[in-house]
């Protein structure tokens, strides 16, 4: 039996006892009374919150459906237990679209998709740890990454590490339950519910979530490029990412204007290339044990930074750009704090006041953007403070800390609010920026995602990396997170230069800094961070070889301007992410599958970060094609090769038979050795 539109689209066949459902010629699911595709169930199930990260108590009574029957030409009811699912196939769009009715009340649901032991699986969000995600699984549920991922690396043994903040394989600002086969179909799961995507089956991929979804969509493609083409027109594109993110580096300083103007000019008259400042500071510090933290009240620090309106206009008309910080939390008592809960905007604790988080030594309150009110007032503290004073740009934080607990405006349960909050953080700063007419000229970044961020974020980033060289934490983690946001239908990617956290005497050196700088010019956007620690840390602003280095690398991002430029349209126009797997357009080249440490730049520029300290050579793999060295000049075929990496001249190839051979040229011999 079939579904049928010229050839068969959706077909049910049963074969002694076995039902399979195929899409397109590829099997969906497989269901038998010996193993049911279907599970539904109830059970107790508890979580609770401490700095963003999570502890999940989950105890399942799962029912196995084994009866089923089909009713029609498109719907099929499992049975069992005294329960029952109906399940309907359609295909919209060009792609399948299973939904889901169950007749009992149940809160637990696993759907098995067919498998194969060769298969490969990626997406899932930002995932650190594999680039691969077969043979593990995955909770879908929107959290500080923390520290320590690999539980044997340095992290995890610091003395005074609270195990509650420690990450594990699958810890995330971005997850979404959406993957892509390398079988070449897509798989979305329609639901913000507490979930595990497990692909440890040899045989079945088990999808399990606290409720039963709304619907799951599967699309499928011939090759890489027209599977994402079509993830992409489904999850949606951000805005183009503003000329400026290309012309250099954005610098992260701070300390007050006459610190960030003194860090600037040292900056410029070491010839760097500085598309703009970021000034995270600029509503003054909030010191704790855990470092310098900012003062969550949104607006100017006046005695930090006196005149901030009229900085940010002598910077324009420098050519500098000014970009700032902002998070949906308010800190407890302050201005913005106190109108906001009496007009009863804030997220709610059980007896009706506001619901307090505490942040490690200071206490907020939570904008509740489920509240029409409260969202257009937010909305309007963006365009005020922010884009009316010419702030071209903005961290856009702290989108994964919706407590489980919390009362909302909508009357939602705040544990299927959570995974969704990301979304509506984004979609507030979109509409603050679109119904200020600059979309595109704009760049608000973050790292906390779900389903929509795709669309509503201008940008993302990494996250909080480790100042260190660990595969899971530090800065070999970048490429994996930015290659699974990637097949997840994020078009923009970069990360802090030099990364973030500084724990237990942790600090960034200079060789750190130095290597991280060598990648970013590679990526959506140059930016620098001093860390929650900037005494303990290194900054560039201190070194005069270090600043020599970010002005070759900010240089050559300049040079390259057409070419990022096209690739980011790119991206926006077909679906196609800045940075990109190597197996996007090189499928058949078995190296590149699993591989986590190389990635393309658009179509045309190769790019293996260094990665790990004291490095004198690099062994990499370049697919089958024509690459000539950026630095170098030297030319290479495919295949694997130990490539010399000394300090500013990192392993970067452009396609010799690129139609932006002639600018590469033209930057190799400016930049060779």
């Amino acid at each position: 039996m079939s579904v049928e539109h010229g050839e068969p689209m959706v077909e049910f066949q049963e074969t002694s006892g076995t039902l399979n459902i195929e899409y397109k010629k590829r099997l969906v699911f497989t269901h038998s009374d010996t193993s049911p595709a279907v599970h539904l169930g109830t059970g107790p199930r508890s979580i609770s919150g401490y700095l963003g990260n999570y502890t999940i108590e989950d105890h399942p009574d799962m029912e196995p459906l084994k009866d089923y029957e089909i009713l029609d030409d498109s719907h099929i009811r499992f049975s069992g237990g005294g329960k029952t699912l109906d399940v309907s196939f359609k295909e919209t769009d060009g792609r399948l679209v299973m939904a889901f009715s169950a007749s009992a009340s149940v809160d637990r649901f696993t759907l098995r998709l067919a498998a194969s032991e060769d298969e490969r699986i990626y997406g899932c969000g930002a995932q650190a740890s594999h680039f691969n995600l077969r043979g593990h699984a995955f909770r879908m549920w929107i959290s500080e990454a923390g520290v320590g991922r690999n539980p044997t690396l340095l992290e995890t043994v610091y003395k005074g590490m609270d195990p509650r903040t420690l990450g594990a394989h699958d810890t995330s600002y971005f997850t979404v339950p959406m993957f892509v086969s390398s079988k070449r179909y897509w798989c979305h799961v329609d639901t913000s519910a507490y979930g595990i995507l497990s692909f440890e089956g040899p045989d079945a991929h088990a999808l399990y979530f606290w409720e039963v979804p709304k619907r799951i969509v599967i699309g499928v493609g011939e090759d890489y490029p027209a599977l994402m083409n079509d993830l992409v027109a489904y999850t949606g594109v951000p805005p183009r990412l503003p000329d400026f993110v290309h012309d250099g580096v954005v610098l992260g300083l701070q300390g007050g204007t006459d610190n960030v103007l003194r860090n600037l000019q040292s900056a410029l008259d070491a010839d760097v290339k500085v598309a703009g400042i970021w000034v995270q500071d600029w509503v003054g510090h909030n010191t704790t044990s855990f470092g310098q933290r900012l003062y969550w009240n949104w607006r100017p620090d006046e005695q930090l930074y006196p005149d901030l309106t009229q900085t940010i206009i002598d910077l324009k008309s420098e050519g500098i750009a000014f970009l700032a910080y902002i998070c949906p939390f308010l800190l407890k008592d302050e201005s913005l704090y106190v109108e906001a809960a009496q007009k009863g905007y804030l997220a709610r604790n059980a007896q009706g006041g506001p619901y307090i988080e505490d942040f490690g030594e200071f206490d907020c309150g939570l904008v509740d953007l489920t509240h029409p009110e409260a969202y257009h007032w937010f909305k309007s503290v963006i365009q005020r403070h922010l884009i009316d004073v010419g702030v071209a740009g903005w961290m856009a934080d702290f989108g994964e800390y919706l407590p489980p607990d919390c009362v909302l405006h909508n009357g939602f349960d705040a544990t299927l609010m959570h995974n969704r909050w990301p979304l509506l953080w984004a979609r507030c700063n979109y509409d603050a920026v679109r119904e200020r007419g600059k979309l595109g000229e704009i760049v608000y970044f973050m790292r906390a995602g779900s389903h929509g961020s795709q669309r509503y974020a201008s940008a993302m980033w990494a996250g909080d990396q480790s100042v260190n060289w660990e595969k899971e934490d530090g800065i070999p983690s970048v490429t994996p997170i930015t290659l699974s946001s990637a097949m997840t239908g994020v078009m923009y990617m970069h990360s802090d230069i030099g990364g973030y956290t500084s724990l237990h005497g942790n600090v960034r050196t200079k060789e750190l800094f130095e290597r991280w700088c060598e990648f970013a010019p590679f990526s959506a956007m140059m930016r620098t961070h001093e860390g929650n620690r900037p005494q303990e840390n290194f900054q560039c602003y201190d070194d005069a070889d270090t600043l020599k280095l970010l002005a070759r690398m900010s240089a050559i991002r300049v040079d390259m301007k057409p070419y990022v430029v096209a690739a980011a349209d790119q991206a926006y126009k077909q679906g196609l992410p800045l940075q990109r797997p190597v197996f996007m357009h090189y499928p058949e080249e078995t190296a590149f599958h699993e591989c986590d440490a190389s990635y393309l730049f658009g179509r045309d520029v190769f790019v293996h970060p260094v990665v790990r300290p004291d490095a004198q050579t690099q062994t990499l793999t370049l697919p089958d094609d024509a690459w000539v060295h950026l630095f170098s000049g030297r030319r290479y075929r495919g295949g694997t090769h130990v490539i010399d990496v000394p300090l500013g001249s990192p392993p970067v190839f452009y396609r010799e038979t690129s139609p932006f051979s002639s600018l590469f040229e033209t930057v190799m011999k400016r930049y060779s050795e």
